[in-house]
């Protein structure tokens, strides 16, 4: 099955070109291991998670995943890897496609804090797609949490997530303390999960509180 690439708005910041690894790095700040061919990012197992160098805050991330065939496997070891936004807050990637009910740890959850509502998955080597318009937390001036980051999810076109709020990192999220601004980090979980066409459109944080006739 084809699946057709969303083309990125106008005023969307792109985040892989296609092309190369620009503007990402691995954890440590070094070159990424990862690899690109045919305009479709690889994860290379056992190399590491990758991080894009620009900080989002409030924004509108899309991206589209494929999780490879793998029969045999099960749970967390079956086509698994993972979406983490500001680098702290996972979205899984993972074949469940065959699960009826989703749970905290299935595809689409934010991981092992708030399921999907819905299994939106197709199946393995199908092209899927995340759309994510996330909000991030808001801090006092002693840096101090006063609302948790808070997201809302479309796979494949289907709310799987409404408006949920994120109480805190989740996951294996590390290295990094909660703030009003991070990276985008992909998982290498070791499988060969693929990625493409991720973009995001930065999001103003507040609207006016004036209206005024035109």
């Amino acid at each position: 099955m084809v699946t057709l690439q969303l083309a990125a708005p106008s005023n969307a910041f792109i985040l892989f070109n296609g092309r190369d690894l620009s503007n990402w790095t691995a954890r440590d700040g070094g070159d990424p291991g990862w690899t690109v061919e045919d305009g479709i990012l690889h994860v290379v197992p056992r190399t590491g998670d990758i991080i894009h160098t620009e900080p989002l805050s409030d924004f509108y991330l899309h991206l589209e995943f494929r999780c490879p065939d793998m029969p045999e496997a099960t749970g967390q070891a079956k086509g698994n890897s993972g979406v983490f936004l500001q680098a702290l807050y996972e979205i899984q990637v993972l074949d469940s496609s065959h699960v009826n009910i989703p749970g905290t740890g299935d595809c689409g959850a934010f991981y092992l804090e708030s399921a999907p509502l819905v299994n939106a998955c197709r199946p393995a080597m199908e092209w899927q797609t995340y759309d994510i318009c996330f909000r991030a937390p808001r801090l006092d001036e002693s840096g101090d949490v006063t609302e948790h980051a808070r997201a809302t999810v479309l796979q494949n076109g289907i709310v799987i997530q409404n408006n949920v709020q994120i109480s805190g990192p989740t996951g294996s999220a590390s290295g990094m303390t909660v703030g009003t601004s991070g990276p985008l980090r992909l998982q290498d979980h070791g499988d060969r999960v693929a990625y493409r066409n991720i973009w995001a459109v930065p999001l103003p944080t507040k609207g006016s509180d004036t209206y005024e006739p035109q």
